[in-house]
């Protein structure tokens, strides 16, 4: 009886397949080599400008006027404007020192500069040890504030709102902004607010992050890579093009005046820093990224709090074109071209289109032809173009190009969690507002493996298994096994490869492990 439902079951299919399954696919196949295409002249773009930009040695201090603040006799230090320096944090046992630590120990007139720490923590212990803190550098002379919320509504764009409330912030002409991780050097004042004093129409001075962590294991590499190409590229791009690109929430200055003019922080989104930039960009405000400004900060090095970030990044985005999209095309302060940029290169095409493509062309229907041969890829499609856009994207980190398969692997893997979060954001289904604070580690891992050597810890296998990869795996799996017998693309190579990459991750074997204490 089931030989004879499954003989059943394969005429149905068969019988399915010419009049349906067959044009189907070549329709999805159609409409993915056309984002592959929109994504490839994207990044084709932005390397010709790239190259443009170093050839011809385009700098912001060529750009845009720029001078050292001087110490005046007569002004003394009123010579130097007000500057507020917000450091947003929420648990962070590990980091918050180091955060607290950098942002007292930047050089500006003592009398001039306002630290203030806004901790939503939850957690008594902690807030009980960021608040003696504050106070030991409030010993020290330095004007620190600890300011705290009875609740976490908005989360860091509610914490952020509500730090610009209190009276003393109204005598700050600008606003540092320092996520928990991170820690700016002594010069980084000095740096970017002569930009925002010697130019009235710019908003925002953005740095670039660099990385504390980024040899801790191979997870974190793979990061560096993706993020480097980010600030080496895209960032430096948009800054030199159009004077717009996405605040990276941490690591910049913004002018209080702009800030608020653009309607001050929101929480609609889970990219509140995202959502400020385009508001103010449409008021036609400029933003500088300097890409030689660094500021040391950590990324996630396990695999859940990567997962959450990712989720994060590639919902929000989505929601917030779905919100803004015809606020944008209605907008009379800015031109027509920096609108179609900000609406098709810099929202469409880099946060939508660059997920789906990888995750649904190269993962479900370049592996379908496979089952389907009547079904083909051109080799332009399945070859070329990814391997150019790869190439493009291994630019930003040079000192990792051995590992570009791996990269390729991990970022299609990643491409699953990021896919599923923009369909959340563009549909506002359930997780679309969901914010995980990553998780960040410091020196913790470092104690704990510093210790006496733990005995293995005992893991549920729930806590590793993650269904998603797993099933992506199979399926690819078993086009791989169908491929490698019966086809004649040779494409089993590839979705075994990818499969792997599918079954590691799948079983949590990524990134680090933190042993319970």
């Amino acid at each position: 009886m089931d030989t004879l439902q499954v003989g059943q079951f394969g005429l149905v299919l068969q019988q399915a397949k010419a009049p349906l399954i067959v044009p189907l696919l070549k329709f999805l196949v159609v409409v993915c080599l056309g984002m592959s295409v929109m994504l490839f002249v994207e990044k084709v773009y932005m390397g010709i400008i790239i190259i443009f930009i170093k050839l011809f040695r385009r700098r912001p201090l060529k750009h845009w006027k720029w001078e050292a603040i001087k110490d005046d006799v007569e002004l003394g230090n009123s010579a130097y404007p007000m500057v507020l320096v917000q450091i947003p944090m929420y648990n962070e046992r590990e980091v918050y020192q180091l955060s607290i630590g950098a942002a007292c120990g930047l050089s500006w007139p003592s009398d001039r500069i306002i630290i203030q720490v806004l901790d939503d923590s939850t957690d008594p212990t902690i807030k009980d040890l960021v608040e003696l803190e504050c106070q030991r550098w409030a010993s020290k002379g330095i004007n620190i504030k600890y300011e705290i919320r009875d609740n976490r509504n908005g989360y860091k764009a509610g914490a952020l709102k509500e730090g610009m409330k209190h009276s003393y912030v109204k005598q700050c002409d600008y606003v540092a902004i320092f996520d928990a991780d991170f820690q700016p050097e002594p010069d980084f004042l000095y740096r970017t607010i002569p930009f925002l004093v010697h130019n009235s129409d710019i908003a925002l001075v953005q740095a670039r992050w660099k990385f504390v962590n980024s040899d801790e294991c191979l997870m974190t590499r793979m990061q560096e890579m993706s993020l480097d190409y980010h600030f080496t590229v895209e960032q430096e791009v948009g800054s030199a093009t159009y004077a717009f690109f996405g605040f990276n929430g941490t690591a910049g200055v913004w002018r209080i005046a702009a800030l608020n003019e653009a309607g001050g922080w929101k929480d609609r989104t889970t990219v509140e820093d995202m959502d400020l930039a385009v508001r103010a960009s449409l008021r036609g405000w400029k933003f500088v990224y300097l890409s030689d400004l660094k500021v040391k900060n950590e990324l996630p090095s396990t695999f859940k709090a990567y997962r959450y970030q990712q989720h994060r990044w590639s919902c929000g985005p989505a929601n917030l074109f779905r919100k803004m999209v015809m606020e944008i095309v209605r907008n009379k302060k800015v031109s027509p071209l920096k609108k179609f940029h900000v609406i098709y290169s810099f929202f469409f095409v880099r946060k939508i289109v660059a997920h789906i493509v990888t995750f649904v062309f190269y993962c479900v229907i370049l592996p379908a032809t496979v089952l389907v041969p009547e079904v083909q890829v051109p080799i332009w499609g399945a070859v070329y173009i990814p391997s150019t856009i790869t190439l493009l994207n291994a630019v930003g980190t040079p000192r990792s190009l051995h590992l570009l398969i791996f990269w390729i692997l991990f970022e299609n893997v990643m491409s699953l969690h990021r896919t599923k979060a923009t369909f959340i954001g563009l549909f506002e289904a359930g997780r679309v507002n969901e914010w995980v604070v990553t998780e960040k580690l410091g020196d913790a891992l470092k104690k704990k493996l510093g210790a006496k050597a733990p005995r293995k810890p005992r893991l549920r296998i729930g806590e590793r298994l993650h269904m998603l990869e797993l099933i992506v795996g199979f399926y690819l799996f078993f086009c791989g096994c169908y491929d490698l017998a019966f086809g004649k693309n040779g494409y089993f190579i590839y979705l075994f490869i990818q499969s792997v990459a599918f079954f590691i991750a799948g079983v949590g074997y990524v990134g680090t492990f933190v042993p319970n204490s």
